[in-house]
């Protein structure tokens, strides 16, 4: 019976039959190219757009800005750290009051884009905002002179709104990491006279080290991504560079060269983290069998207060700070929500929001099937490459995609004007076409890695069943598999859109002229020092990026 199944396995999941293996690695295939072809624009364009502007930049602009980009990063992976790890380790192994809602509220803050959290944090820690005025009211100061207050445009206050944002990459991987680990380990290290302090350093943090890694570097990415929040509290880093020599020096090859820089900092990370997978796949094997229903270590006193307090804090920071700022100011300007010009930012950013989730999904559903049916060397590059994306800030892309595509408008509109006499004008660069590449592009891998994990779910055994039925692979997937894969689909084209969405850095470079989605309007009403104008944009941002926040919690709970 055994080699029976064996060989149906081997007769109906080879390559090449029904859909064929040589029609999923040509998809495979277009799926890379279409990511690489970014990264070898700016490449060229670094390479042969001349040196006119290095100087400058290697004088004045790469040092600096260099340096603040690695303290950037550096500080806000420490703090993001230390929060992540220390809430992760007090919900999956501590009791304490409110234990089961921080849980799930300590993952809100992944709803506010960091660029919204600056905005509300200016408002409220500036000169005029409520903090001061409390401090100046209660103490009869009269001017800043007479007193001092940190400046929130600042590294320090770009750390902060940065951290207060980012720290739940860290807790969701620590937490999912402790509660694996279960109470075995640190029962037998307390049988040992390990205290709890000790247990902690030594045992639960050298086995949470993988997951560690792959949150810190997750944190590193999205800060080297951020545009609107380093430009808003003034921290020169390496994307805002981008943004400045492109735009105001007029320099796309500078801008390339620079590009070219964060590109380095970009593999060094994912090598880590790819590095730090491997290492969280050998951990998860070694370590002792999880005890999920252990009883948890009962916190009493002053003890249990503190716990409370030290994840109730973030969860002020991240996400009760963002929405109770903007949404008040949202709440005095109810009748925005009719403005024409919200509408229309709306409007395109369901538009561009829906496409770039079809572009996304349809690619990211090719990779995962090619890596179901049996990979190949062809299918199996062609998703490492593909997953290449998903690290590259959205600045960078927006230099790669804008290169390419402009020269395909000019060649399709001299072929045009030759041929028929006519013009098309900018088709690909000057709509929204870019913006839907550039953010399919950085987003392909969330959609693969969904709709993986759902094939995952799913036996082999499926498809072998249907084509001992007489069904051809074709049959198969839009029969069985489909049906059976569409909450994974759902799913996959829900965190894409939103994600879009929120997406600044692409969209602020690559939007036509009188294009705004709704990122751009909050853009451009902060630019003009009018965040109470971008409230309503704002909190239709914020709400919509709860939904897979709560998905998460759900999902967390359920688990645990």
């Amino acid at each position: 019976m055994h080699s029976t199944a064996k060989s149906l396995k081997r007769h109906y999941a080879k390559p090449g039959s029904g859909l064929t293996h040589r029609l999923l690695a040509s998809w495979s295939g277009l799926a890379s190219a279409i990511v690489l072809m970014p990264i070898v624009a700016i490449a060229w364009l670094a390479v042969t757009g001349g040196g006119a502007d290095w100087p400058h930049l290697i004088e004045n602009v790469i040092p600096r800005a260099t340096m603040r980009t690695l303290m950037l990063m550096g500080l806000t992976g420490a703090a993001t750290a230390v929060v992540g790890i220390l809430t992760a380790w007090l919900v999956a192994t501590c009791e304490f009051p409110l234990r089961r809602l921080l849980s799930a509220a300590l993952v809100l803050p992944l709803a506010i884009p960091a660029y919204l959290a600056a905005y509300a944090f200016g408002e409220l820690l500036t000169f005029t905002g409520p903090v001061q005025g409390l401090i100046r009211a209660l103490f009869g100061f009269q001017t800043s002179r007479d007193y001092w207050f940190p400046d929130v445009r600042s590294l320090g206050g770009a750390v902060l709104v940065m951290s207060s944002v980012l720290y739940p990459y860290i807790y969701l991987a620590c937490r999912s990491m402790f509660l694996m680990q279960g109470r075995a380990a640190a029962d037998v290290a307390r049988t040992l006279g390990a205290g709890p302090l000790k247990v902690f350093m030594k045992i639960q943090i050298p086995m949470a080290r993988p997951a560690i890694m792959i949150g810190l570097t997750l944190v590193a990415m999205e800060t080297m991504n951020d545009i609107g929040a380093v430009e808003f509290l003034g921290v020169q880093t390496l994307t805002f560079s981008i943004f400045d020599t492109w735009l105001n020096r007029g320099s796309l090859a500078g801008a390339a060269q620079i590009a070219c820089i964060m590109l380095v900092f970009i593999v060094a990370l994912m090598m880590v983290e790819r590095a730090a997978r491997r290492s969280q796949r050998f951990s998860s094997q070694k370590t002792t069998a999880a005890v999920h229903d252990a009883a948890r270590l009962e916190l009493s006193g002053w003890k249990k207060w503190a716990a409370t307090l030290a994840c109730l804090l973030p969860v002020l920071s991240g996400f009760a700070v963002p929405f109770l700022v903007l949404g008040n100011y949202a709440l005095k300007r109810l009748d925005h929500f009719l403005a024409p010009r919200l509408i229309d930012a709306l409007l395109h950013s369901v538009l561009v929001s829906s496409l770039t989730a079809l572009a996304a999904v349809f690619l990211g559903f090719v990779l995962a099937y090619a890596a179901r049916t049996g990979r190949s060397p062809i299918t199996e590059v062609a998703g490492r490459l593909a997953s290449f994306g998903y690290g590259v800030p959205g600045t960078v892309l927006a230099i790669g995609v804008l290169f390419p595509l402009a020269a395909l408008d000019n060649a399709l509109d001299a072929r045009m004007r030759d041929v028929f006499g006519i013009s098309t004008g900018l088709v690909l660069s000057g709509t929204g076409f870019a913006i839907v590449y550039a953010c399919a592009v950085r987003f392909l891998t969330m959609a693969e890695g969904t709709l993986e994990a759902g094939f995952h779910k799913l036996s082999p055994h499926l498809d072998m069943a249907a084509r001992a039925l007489g069904r051809t692979s074709a049959q198969t997937l839009r029969s069985v598999l489909l049906p059976m894969m569409r909450p994974a689909v759902l799913t996959s084209a829900l965190l894409v859109f939103i994600e879009t969405m929120k997406e600044l850095s692409a969209t602020i470079m690559l939007r036509p002229f009188n294009f705004n989605t709704l990122a751009t309007l909050v853009y451009e009403d902060a630019s003009r020092a009018k965040v109470e104008d971008a409230s309503v944009a704002a909190m239709i941002i914020v709400v919509a990026g709860m939904i897979p926040v709560i998905l998460v919690s759900r999902s967390l709970e359920s688990r645990s």
